[in-house]
């Protein structure tokens, strides 16, 4: 059965933001927010996440430890971590929403705007999560960039730089929102056929007399 312009565009939202969920789930765990070089022990690279900080050794061993305290953590970080929990929690709903009310599957067949409604709760969620996401990203990036040129700190000292994370977060955060917004417009396609079919296939499935939709179309056409 080949699918309508609306569904292909629905999957499609959907493959977006699926994308944008996994990559800000890992974004959430990996200890690659930001990345510090030693200049007195090249052999290590330190990285740091919003759980752990990890040191990576030139032999391929990489030594783990999660942060003291949750308190004791910068502000950013804090509300990094309530942020990016909560995004992956408003993508997974948006996820279960929108597979629902996706027009390809088979679920409240006949309830056209139950769909809808699943469709725009899913699209909304999905750019909340993205919105949740970049906040935080954003926020991490720019204090390291004000800590990273701070004339304050000796030139001797290293200095914290945007981890692999980073740039990930920013990609998911995109693809969420992107995701989003399609699902929303695809709620805003035109429906093929006049406002009257679309009406009577409503009523039909509403009062199970759907053995007898083409009379009912032709009437509508007759109509109009």
């Amino acid at each position: 059965m080949a699918w309508s312009c609306n569904a292909r565009v629905q999957v499609g939202a959907m493959l977006l933001a699926l994308f944008g969920w996994v990559s800000s789930c890992v974004t959430t765990f990996v200890p690659l927010w930001k990345n510090l070089n030693l200049d007195l022990n090249e052999l290590e690279i330190w990285t740091m996440g919003l759980w752990q900080v990890c040191i990576m050794q030139e032999e391929g061993a990489t030594e783990c430890k999660a942060h003291d305290s949750f308190l004791a953590l910068p502000l950013e970080l804090r509300v990094s971590r309530v942020l990016m929990c909560l995004s992956n929690g408003l993508g997974l709903l948006a996820l279960l929403f929108a597979s629902v009310g996706l027009e390809c599957w088979k679920t409240c067949e006949g309830k056209p705007n139950a769909k809808k409604q699943l469709l725009l709760a899913g699209g909304a969620a999905f750019g909340a999560a993205g919105i949740t996401t970049l906040v935080p990203i954003s926020w991490v990036a720019y204090t390291t960039v004000l800590e990273f040129w701070d004339e304050a700190v000796p030139d001797i000292v290293p200095r914290w730089e945007f981890g692999e994370a980073m740039f990930l977060g920013w990609f998911a955060g995109s693809f969420l929102a992107a995701g989003g917004l399609l699902l929303i417009y695809s709620t805003c396609l035109s429906r093929t056929g006049t406002p009257a079919i679309t009406e009577t296939t409503e009523r039909c499935y509403f009062l199970g007399v759907c053995e007898d939709l083409p009379y009912f179309l032709d009437s509508a056409q007759n109509r109009n």
